[in-house]
């Protein structure tokens, strides 16, 4: 049974198809529609069923297929136009314009039949009295296409002079090709300009603003317009995701990740859609999408990685320099084809540009999960007569110079000096240093080596260093977990260098190295304490850091080693504060040390403790010092910061500027965070956590399509275990908020669902009831009323169990609308409605409290309002005029107690009463009581006229006072027509 048995039931069965997603099965159900059709013996039926047939063909991959049915549907019109209605006469000569670009896309079909088919158009164009607009934006199209700009600017010209009429393109589209050409002649800025209506929601249609935002990306990357690039990105990518048809915008989003260091994310969107390597329905657009799996692959060759395996046509397994051969063999091959039939080379050229495209941006964040990939084949050095070695002594100048100063690079300078020597005689001193170095750089592990270094610098007669050197041998092992042993170790040579300080044996740098030492081997019984630390400890402790600045201050000089012994100490001091309690001088003291260190030339070093300080100054309540902490920890840090510190320091001030209600830089350091992560190898930890908070700063300004990627991108690595069950329902929440403002009602659902699932284990009941609440929203909005009203019977019983009358009674208003749109729901709806209006009466009887009572008694209001409504609305047509005229009166009622509630709230409730008010007039007028109706319109004008509302009416301070006089003069005017009659 196929369910076709009359022209309704085809018409509605193609309405459903046309619904359903782009694709095979879509034109399909077309075909078999038509034959459907043809069964039927009703010329307008067959007519419509190719129509719908076109229709679909041409917004999907199977583009080639159009053509036969409009054949039948010309030969059709031509043979019996009488048996076309209006609106299939318009369709016949609209789709003219698809058959013109479709020929255009086919290499197939020859350069004359096109232009053959373009003067077709325009002598048809010119009987049915259309402008030639359309006819001239075609021509332009062939024009572009061939490569003649000469005729493709005339035709542009034209086009833009002629008159807009009902066969001109929507205003969206035509702005896109527009735009287009603008960026093809270089003209980005002015591209964009065109563009921004589209952009902004000023137009749209079925496929804009999706090509748009697919088309502005590259010229965004030109002029340097990044955040919108992104923006653009993250916003396109989701419109054009689903739809088939549009694998040339697809192809635009692949070659923005290309050009913009993302090449991980363009093998995702590679991976997404196999079949756009091998659909043959409309070629130019298969033409544009291997162009730019070319561009990809070619990106990935270039960071080493020729040989990562990477999505491509089924049947195989490919690496990426496979692909890149394959796509681009069968790219120029067709791109050959479209040059054999124009007669010229433009259409290679274009593809042989946009293969050989250049990043535009080394590395643009997303802040949606895509790690960047890493080369597998490292450089070779370069050879060594290409470079000449320096001399080792030049060698040692510069590793000694770097590590006096304590400049980053200190470590592999030493490095190179070390490989440098190796085979020569050096002096112990020499010796020594090379070996220091070798030993910090092994961390906990060179205990032993700094033993070495110790007996070195002592066979070189520099016994101070030498007793540094077993402090810093010691200090390694308190890091290795041996505290005590530690300590042990550095008794003697804290002990032997005082002595010998003290008869000038060595100098104060080498005494502070030992004091240091000792002094960090004691920090560490505070950083390992199982809980609060033993007052005994703490004052050890601060007594060991306070003797090394005895020793240390006012003899720094200009010795850069000295001055950070000094901030380094009060950075302990700092630390032990903390530890003790007094967060205020501990913050002090950070701050101290990381002046200290910026004014040494070492703002490096400064940005652990301003990291630190901002800890404590949001513990403090001062934001404003832990911004400032944290944006001079970014200065200060530099390109020495590592990823992972780099991300957290971002995020910590994404949380510090976004709690100021700064949600656009707060979203900007989060992306930031979220980068950072990745580059750390953090995605699935810290980088959840940064998108999750990208994500909320994104909601917070409206950003509803870039927030739902970057949300849907955090919820594949958050968890419960690792960043609390908390942010996961969060980010569903917000996800669901997102995708409730695009109209993805059904998804939005799902994930309030989820999210209310988590919520429900909670303690605290109030996030599920809310949680619960939304869920209905959407379901109700997808067109599931048995399921909302199953989830708002879920949240009115956490409501009512919450003790929260408001949440309880919108539940059962929401449950009496859904109720209404079901067959014979009519009563169901009044007991719930009623059951509103009750519960509302029982809590004002239950409570003292004014403001609360406030409240409720504005929720009484709305919910008689409401309740009226829905009176007025159960009145159906094809009920008897007795029932009708009894629903209207009961209506009536509801609406009096409206405003009569809202009246008695003074002028808080004023565009509520006004609102009721007007309601209330026009049921009087369908009651036939057009003076009752005039007296509430007047008494509307009058509330607004006697300054019950301070408004500046004139001055456009109230869009509702314009509204509700503008309403009430109407009402006015029916009701004295309706005397009259």
């Amino acid at each position: 049974m196929t369910g076709i048995t009359d022209f309704d039931s085809l018409r509605r069965a193609m309405a459903e198809n046309s619904e359903q997603p782009e694709g095979p099965a879509r034109n399909a159900r077309a075909e078999q529609l038509l034959v459907e059709a043809e069964k039927l013996n009703i010329p307008l039926a067959v007519i419509e069923a190719l129509g719908h047939q076109l229709k679909v063909y041409n917004y999907s991959s199977e583009k080639a297929k159009m053509f036969v049915p409009f054949a039948r549907l010309l030969r059709m019109w031509d043979e019996r136009p009488e048996d076309f209605d209006e609106y299939e006469t318009h369709s016949l000569h609209w789709v003219f314009k698809w058959m013109s670009a479709g020929m255009l896309d086919q290499p197939h079909i020859p350069l004359a039949s096109v232009e053959k088919w373009l003067g077709e158009m325009e002598h048809r164009y010119r009987l049915a009295g259309h402008s030639e607009r359309a006819v001239r934006s075609a021509e332009f199209s062939v024009a572009a296409h061939v490569g003649d700009v000469a005729r493709a600017e005339r035709a542009f010209g034209a086009w833009l002079a002629a008159d807009r009429d009902s066969m001109a393109d929507c205003q969206a589209c035509e702005l896109h090709g527009q735009g287009w050409w603008q960026a093809e002649r270089g003209r980005d800025a002015e591209a964009l300009e065109l563009w921004a209506p589209v952009l902004e929601g000023a137009y749209t249609c079925a496929h804009e603003p999706h090509t748009v935002l697919a088309s502005s990306l590259v010229p965004l990357l030109r002029l340097g317009r990044l955040e919108e690039a992104r923006a653009h990105h993250l916003r396109g990518f989701r419109l054009v995701r689903a739809m088939e048809s549009m694998r040339g915008a697809y192809a635009d989003h692949v070659e923005f990740c290309a050009l913009t260091g993302n090449e991980a994310r363009g093998l995702e969107l590679l991976a997404e859609r196999p079949a756009y390597f091998t659909d043959e329905g409309h070629p130019r657009s298969k033409l544009e999408f291997l162009s730019v799996v070319v561009l990809l692959m070619g990106r990935l060759s270039e960071l080493g990685l020729g040989g990562q395996q990477v999505p491509g046509p089924a049947g195989r397994v490919w690496t990426a320099a496979e692909l890149a051969a394959h796509a681009r063999g069968e790219a120029l091959a067709l791109a050959a084809r479209f040059d054999e039939r124009n007669g010229t080379s433009h259409v290679s050229e274009r593809a042989r540009a946009r293969m050989a495209q250049r990043p535009l941006v080394e590395r643009l964040p997303l802040g949606v999960r895509a790690v960047r990939p890493a080369p597998s084949v490292v450089a070779p050095p370069v050879p060594v007569q290409e470079a000449a070695e320096p001399e080792l002594s030049d060698l040692l100048v510069e590793a000694r110079r770097l590590s006096d100063t304590l400049q980053p690079h200190a470590m592999e300078a030493w490095a190179a000096v070390a490989r440098a020597a190796e085979g020569v005689e050096l002096d112990a001193r020499d010796r020594a240093e090379i070996v220091d170095h070798e030993a910090m750089g092994r961390g906990p592990e060179g205990a032993e080596t700094f033993e070495r270094a110790a007996e070195l610098y002592a066979e070189a007669g520099d016994p101070g260093e030498a007793l540094a050197a077993r402090a810093r041998a010691a200090y390694v092992r308190a890091l290795a977990g041996d505290v005590d042993e530690a300590l042990a170790a550095v008794a003697d040579p804290y002990d032997r260098v005082l002595a010998l300080y003290a008869e000038g044996g060595t100098e104060v740098r080498q005494a502070a190295g030992v004091l240091m030492g000792r002094a960090r081997i004691l920090m560490r019984r505070v950083h390992e304490a199982d809980g609060p630390v033993a007052e005994s400890v703490l004052t050890e402790t601060e007594t060991a850091v306070r003797e090394l600045l005895a020793l240390v201050d006012g003899r720094t000089g200009d010795d850069v080693r000295l001055a950070a012994r000094i901030a380094e100490g009060h950075a302990m001091l700092a630390e032990l504060a903390a530890h003790s309690g007094n967060a205020e001088a501990g913050a002090e003291l950070f701050a101290r040390a990381a002046a200290e260190f910026v004014a040494a030339g070492l703002p490096w070093f400064a940005v652990e403790y301003e990291a630190r300080l901002a800890g404590l100054a949001h513990h403090l309540g001062d934001l404003v010092e832990a911004e400032r902490a944290l944006r001079a920890a970014l200065e200060h840090g530099g390109a020495h910061l590592e990823p992972v510190g780099r991300a957290q320091l971002h995020l910590q001030l994404a949380e510090v500027v976004g709690g100021r209600e700064q949600a656009e830089e707060a979203a900007e350091h989060a992306l930031e965070a979220a980068h950072w992560a990745d580059e750390a190898g953090e995605s699935p930890t810290l980088g959840a956590w940064a998108r999750h908070q990208l994500g909320g700063f994104l909601v917070r300004q409206g950003r509803w399509a870039e927030a739902a990627e970057v949300l849907e991108s955090a919820l594949a690595d958050l968890s419960a275990e690792t960043h609390g069950d908390g942010a996961v329902v969060q980010t569903q929440w917000w996800l669901g908020d997102c995708l409730s403002e695009l109209g993805e009602h059904r998804a939005a659902a799902e994930r309030r669902l989820q999210a209310a699932e988590i919520a429900r284990h909670w303690p605290e009941q109030h996030d599920h009831a809310t949680l619960a609440h939304l869920a209905a929203e959407s379901l109700g909005q997808a067109g599931l009323p048995a399921e909302a009203d199953q989830a708002y019977v879920r949240a009115g019983e956490l409501w009512r169990s919450l003790g929260n009358v408001h949440g309880l009674v919108r539940s059962l208003r929401a449950r009496a609308w859904l109720a209404l749109r079901t067959e014979d729901g009519t009563e169901a709806a009044r007991e719930l409605m009623t059951g509103a209006v009750e519960e509302c009466a029982d809590a004002l009887g239950l409570t003292d409290d004014e403001e609360a009572r406030g409240r409720l008694v504005v929720e009484l209001g709305h919910t008689h309002r409401q309740f009226g409504d829905l009176l007025a609305r159960s009145a159906s047509e094809d009920a008897d005029d007795d029932s009708i005229r009894a629903a209207l009166e009961e209506a009536l009622c509801q609406m009096a107690e409206a405003v009569a509630v809202f009246v008695a709230l003074g002028d808080d409730a004023l565009h509520a009463r006004t609102g009721a008010e007007l309601a209330a007039g026009w049921l009087e007028t369908d009651l036939g009581r057009p003076a009752d109706a005039a007296a509430r319109a007047r008494a509307v004008l009058r509330a607004y006229a006697d300054g019950e509302a301070e408004v500046d009416v004139e001055g456009g301070g109230d869009e509702t006072v314009r509204a509700r006089r503008a309403e009430a003069g109407q009402l006015l005017q029916v009701a004295e027509e309706q005397k009259d009659r």
